[in-house]
């Protein structure tokens, strides 16, 4: 797009919607979608679909699990993502005990999903833990495995 024929204020009202748009995606616009799923005594895992530009798609509930644990196979995570032509997924789970820490498993699955979506070509973005009333993004705490 050529932008010189734009003046400095409808250059500067053009990025301020591209990025109200792109708000939408950040782990605190993702949590406020999915937080009524910290309610559930279950553990849900949940995969945030995202297109080319990183905007939501859609959220799908891939596996419910037990009080503490829930089993996310990378065939169920990127089984929608692969149905919905996304490019990139925020993956996430409820802790019903409110507690946010990542546990061994959360890191290792995280890890597993990154290298599955790495073959596959769809980006994992980032693995929310959270809890009806708070979040916690593995990205933002620099917990997320590269």
């Amino acid at each position: 797009m050529d932008y010189s024929r734009f003046t400095k204020n409808e250059l500067i009202a053009m990025l301020c919607e591209r990025e109200k748009k792109n708000a939408g995606n950040t782990p605190a616009a993702i949590y406020e979608t999915i937080k009524h799923y910290g309610l559930q005594k279950q553990e849900h895992f949940i995969v945030v679909l995202l297109d080319g530009a990183h905007n939501i798609i859609k959220h799908v509930v891939v596996t419910v699990g037990l009080v503490n644990r829930t089993l996310a196979h990378p065939r169920e995570v990127f089984a929608p993502a692969l149905i919905e032509r996304a490019t990139a997924i925020v993956v996430a789970h409820n802790h019903p005990s409110g507690n946010l820490e990542p546990s061994a498993d959360d890191l290792e699955a995280t890890f597993r999903l990154k290298k599955a979506g790495q073959l596959l070509g769809i980006e994992v973005l980032d693995h929310i833990i959270f809890s009806a009333s708070s979040y916690r993004s593995l990205q933002e705490t620099g917990e997320f495995i590269q």
